[in-house]
């Protein structure tokens, strides 16, 4: 279990694909040994992997965690972001989804 690792984490970042990266999110929701394997990437300030062509980034300091049921919540402030201007990748009822206007 990654809870361990992740409750002691002093900072976490996190990614958001864009719609075009799809198949980066069945990859990252699958069972493999190294999900980065072969994926361009760079280090954050903290040591964050920020990946490469995401539509928005976000570097944050752990401010909170909290217990609820069988799941921990954890509250970051975000220390450094960068987004790009594209649309985001949507999973929504089940399925990968586009916004619309």
């Amino acid at each position: 279990t990654m809870t361990p690792v992740i409750t002691s984490a002093s900072h976490f970042g996190v990614n958001i694909l864009s719609d075009g990266q799809e198949a980066m999110s069945r990859r990252f929701s699958s069972k493999l040994d190294d999900r980065f394997a072969g994926l361009g990437f760079t280090r954050g300030e903290q040591g964050m992997i920020i990946l490469d062509d995401v539509q928005a980034w976000m570097e944050c300091r752990v401010v909170s965690q909290y217990a609820e049921g069988d799941h921990i919540i954890i509250v970051g402030a975000v220390e450094r972001a960068h987004a790009h201007d594209a649309h985001p990748l949507l999973y929504y009822r089940g399925g990968y989804a586009q916004l619309g206007r």
